[in-house]
């Protein structure tokens, strides 16, 4: 009788390899490469015939029925926003983040509403079932269709969703999971990598819709470490900052909408609370006549939403100035100093310089370049920025003003807060709809929008 061929794989980068190596070709890693036996093909049939999926045959496109996605509402706006609409009957979804940002509570929130409609199974392997129900309890979830499942065998899970039948499936975490067909310890990358497939083909096979939950590694990607990302429908990041309450959900990745789209929540007492009006949030408790602050307002997805650039100029007392930017790119924000000093006139090279965004926003859009802009100029000059004044615009090299997208939006949301003046850039693509109560200040370049704080 013929011996399994074995696979070698890397447990840094994932590679896969026929023979045994000591340094890894592809990441460089030593002492990382760990055999892999291959799988039986009479138990991938097993899994297979479990999970619903028989003999497929190549079939013509024109043979293939055009179907559209069947959505349900997960009973949290701010996540339908952000899937697109709702949840697709049938997708994978992938909920990453770091450890205690609030994924499990918010896949336990999202039950509430669907076992008002469905059978929701709740597969947990860091939790028991009681921990589980005494979370829920807290949470004021609702019994009545959610089923609660403590267990790490990839087998066990695939046999109870076949007896069950559920409509939901959530997957509490994928690090957790391991199948005995595969020889690595649980959370490896062959092992996720196998799980992961094999719940894939659960949810194509029989039509369930699966949540999965992953943690992140130290260096803030999905551990897998980027297997995951390419096997799921769909990525889903939760951000956050230890010391503040506001989450963002992200889509990294959505085969069924768009991918920049964001959600806001606030994790309270009661676990997490939509903020449907975030712009307002963001701006809650902005200081007056304070310099080196500014409004901006950037679109994450169709959503305008409205954020505080702060700036610091201090003089260095060290040979090396400092240089710290949180919340904006650290290049960008190194190319605005440099365009300031070189076509703006100001003699920053000797002092330090931070830059903070508030709210935990990531601002990656060159809207924010006016902005930084001016609140940096506020703070060397020691003048505030009017506080019903808001800035949008991109900065070129040269100083100039280059016009952005969707700019009525922008001003219609910059009005809907209160603001009354604006500084865009004088030369604007399309046809302008400024609404009533807001005085726009056109600025060709740098050295105009600077004079603004004179």
């Amino acid at each position: 009788m013929a011996k399994a061929r074995s696979l070698f794989y890397c447990t840094d980068c994932g590679n896969e390899y026929l023979k045994w190596q000591g340094k890894c070709p592809a990441c460089g890693a030593w002492n990382t490469i760990v055999e892999q036996p291959v799988v039986d093909t009479k138990k991938k049939a097993a899994v297979s015939a479990a999970a619903g999926l028989g003999a497929h045959h190549p079939r013509p496109i024109a043979e293939v029925e055009a179907v559209d996605e069947l959505r349900f509402n997960t009973g949290m706006k701010e996540l339908d926003r952000v899937l697109g609409g709702g949840a697709v009957k049938g997708s994978l979804v992938l909920v990453g983040g770091a450890p205690g940002i609030g994924k499990s509570t918010l896949m336990l929130q999202i039950c509430d509403h669907l076992c008002r409609f469905c059978n929701v199974l709740y597969v947990s392997g860091e939790e028991s079932e009681r921990q589980i129900k005494l979370r829920a309890r807290r949470l004021n979830i609702r019994e009545e269709g959610l089923y609660l499942f403590s267990e790490t065998n990839l087998e066990d899970i695939v046999s109870t969703v076949q007896t069950e039948r559920p409509d939901i499936l959530i997957v509490d975490s994928i690090q957790t999971i391991y199948s005995g067909d595969a020889s690595a310890s649980p959370g490896s990358v062959a092992q996720v990598k196998e799980c992961t497939m094999t719940l894939m083909r659960l949810a194509k096979g029989m039509g369930v819709t699966v949540f999965v939950v992953g943690h992140i590694n130290k260096e803030g990607s999905l551990a897998g470490p980027k297997v995951l990302e390419h096997m799921v429908d769909c990525v889903l990041h939760f951000e956050g900052e230890e010391h503040n309450s506001y989450r963002i959900l992200r889509a990294a990745k959505n085969r069924f909408g768009a991918t920049n789209e964001i959600g806001v929540f606030e994790m309270g007492d009661q676990g997490l609370t939509e903020v449907p009006n975030p712009s307002e949030a963001m701006l809650s408790g902005r200081p007056e006549n304070m310099p080196g602050s500014c409004v901006t307002c950037v679109m994450e997805g169709v959503r305008p939403v409205l954020a505080e650039v702060q700036a610091l100029l201090s003089p260095s007392g060290y040979g090396n100035s400092r240089r710290t930017s949180n919340g904006f790119d650290y290049n960008r924000a190194m190319m605005m100093l440099a365009v300031l000093e070189k076509r703006g006139g100001l003699a920053l090279s000797n002092c330090d310089f931070y830059v903070n965004v508030i709210g935990g926003l990531t601002l990656d859009e060159p809207a924010a370049d006016l902005a930084l802009i001016v609140a940096l100029a506020s703070s060397f000059r020691d003048k505030p920025v009017p506080f019903d004044l808001a800035a949008i615009g991109e900065v070129g090299l040269t100083g100039e003003l280059r016009s952005v997208n969707a700019v009525n939006q922008r001003l219609s949301e910059i009005r809907r807060l209160g603001f009354s003046k604006c500084l865009i850039p004088a030369r604007s693509s399309g046809k302008l709809a400024v609404p009533a109560g807001l005085d726009l200040i056109r600025v060709s370049n740098i050295r105009e929008a600077i004079a603004v704080l004179v």
